[in-house]
């Protein structure tokens, strides 16, 4: 089995149990998978209980969809895991692409992995391909008329993270 555990947490909609497609998934393709459960507070207040639900933290690859990814996004800009992986990354609220939730990439220094719909509410493809330059090392995969989610394409985002959580190990 590789040494990555890949933790995935749920958007603000969602829980721990709506994750089980990902990791059930990503088990199927020879990878350890967790989700992880959070209270939908700030983003910024649960960092630690995400932190807390991840095992040998330095080996792991952390991320989640919406909300969960924003929230590892934030751990992982305070303490660096083996990878991150971002699933519909809320860049801004729906009709808000002003106020985008990006301050702390810059300190984001492990590799990275953005998949995203290119017809996402909550991010503008324009500006997520340009705000992306904020991360040291990333990757963004784009679908085309996928909107905030990523069941439409499920297989293709779970082979392209076993592909980043390989390329690390």
């Amino acid at each position: 089995m590789p040494a990555s555990v890949i933790y995935l947490a749920h958007g603000a909609s969602g829980n721990a149990a709506s994750m089980k497609p990902y990791v059930l998934g990503l088990e199927g393709r020879g990878w350890a998978a967790r989700a992880v459960g959070l209270p939908v507070r700030k983003a910024e207040e649960v960092t630690a209980l995400y932190r807390g639900q991840v095992d040998d933290y330095s080996s792991a690859v952390i991320g989640g969809h919406s909300y969960g990814g924003r929230v590892a996004s934030l751990l992982a800009a305070q303490e660096a895991p083996r990878g991150l992986v971002l699933l519909s990354y809320p860049l801004h609220r729906p009709g808000r692409p002003t106020e985008l939730r990006v301050s702390h990439w810059p300190l984001i220094t492990c590799p990275v992995l953005l998949l995203s719909g290119e017809a996402d509410q909550f991010a503008r493809i324009d500006l997520l391909r340009e705000q992306v330059k904020l991360l040291p090392d990333a990757r963004l995969i784009t679908y085309p008329g996928v909107r905030h989610g990523l069941t439409p394409v499920l297989a293709d985002a779970l082979d392209r993270i076993a592909e980043f959580v390989r390329a690390l190990d």
